[in-house]
């Protein structure tokens, strides 16, 4: 799916994280990875525009749009509830299964950002 308007998603959406219960808010302008990132809650994550699969995890509960038109997911993956939460928006409250998720103080984060891929 495209990116809907603004006007189309809630102002703030609540994303929940499985199996910690963190809950945090999500701007409808937000993918759900920068929601995490801006909470102080670090997802898998490298590319950031749905094509390496490293943030890929489940929706327990809820729905997302995707700002690529076609993310890194196969449609019997969608299906299946798997999703890309670094191109994700919310449609309204959702809650993710993602096992790997760490509050960053939990975690050293580098000092200066570095590129991934040339």
């Amino acid at each position: 799916m495209t990116e809907p308007s603004a006007a189309a998603r809630p102002a703030v959406s609540t994303l929940t994280l499985l199996p910690t219960g963190w809950t945090l808010p999500v701007a409808a302008d937000q993918s759900l990875l920068e929601a995490a990132l801006a909470a102080g809650i670090t997802l898998p994550s490298s590319c950031r525009n749905g094509t390496c699969r490293a943030c890929i995890c489940r929706i327990d509960a809820g729905g997302v749009d995707y700002r690529v038109a076609w993310p890194g997911l196969s449609l019997e993956e969608k299906a299946e509830g798997w999703t890309l939460p670094c191109v994700a928006l919310p449609r309204g409250d959702v809650t993710l299964v993602q096992p790997l998720a760490r509050r960053t103080e939990d975690e050293p984060m580098p000092s200066a950002p570095h590129k991934l891929m040339p």
